[in-house]
């Protein structure tokens, strides 16, 4: 009695018109549990659409093409805070969080000269601290804020833009977690 075939197998062997060696897909079904099957899906689905996001369109940098931005930006942190990495659109460019209303990072952007905005000093545990000019935009009617933090005294200058979203439900201290990033950009002047 000749040897059954499922599947793919017995269409290989109408086309062929040669028997397969062994039964290729013969019992697949009984082996692999049902629930199996659809947590296979289910994962990957979700990891085609998660590879499928669209990236956050930031606007690049005056000078982001400074080979020091390329240190800074690698050494981001995959997670700020509670938020996650996102990917950008531009060079020398990050953004974590909600890709709709992101905190977002530019190195590059244009030195500041010395000013009279608010100059604020994050330092970590281990004593690394970035001096930041911390702008705070219009205030929104439900009293949430863009604020912007550029580095002061480095060369390339990095800027955070943390949106209103942000501001709102959480601190900005998270800009803690930057130092070490920040810090392959030389710092050549400090705030007072």
């Amino acid at each position: 009695r000749p040897p059954t075939y499922r599947g793919r197998a017995r269409a290989q062997v109408r086309r062929s018109g040669r028997a397969a060696t062994g039964t290729a897909t013969a019992g697949y079904r009984d082996t692999v549990p049902r629930t199996m099957r659809i947590c296979s899906l289910a994962l990957l689905t979700v990891a085609t659409v998660a590879a499928c996001a669209p990236a956050v369109s930031v606007r690049v940098a005056e000078h982001a093409a400074d080979p020091l931005c390329s240190d800074v930006v690698l050494a981001l942190p995959d997670e700020l805070g509670t938020y996650p990495r996102l990917r950008t659109t531009s060079q020398a460019t990050t953004a974590w969080g909600d890709p709709v209303t992101p905190i977002v990072l530019r190195c590059g952007v244009e030195p500041p000269g010395p000013t009279t905005d608010t100059c604020v000093t994050a330092t970590d545990d281990a004593g690394t601290g970035v001096d930041w000019i911390a702008i705070e935009g219009p205030v929104a009617a439900d009293g949430g804020a863009t604020w912007t933090f550029t580095t002061y005294g480095r060369e390339p200058a990095v800027e955070v833009t943390v949106p209103p979203e942000v501001t709102r439900d959480s601190s900005t201290a998270f800009l803690v977690d930057l130092a070490p990033a920040v810090n392959k950009s030389p710092q050549l002047r400090s705030c007072v």
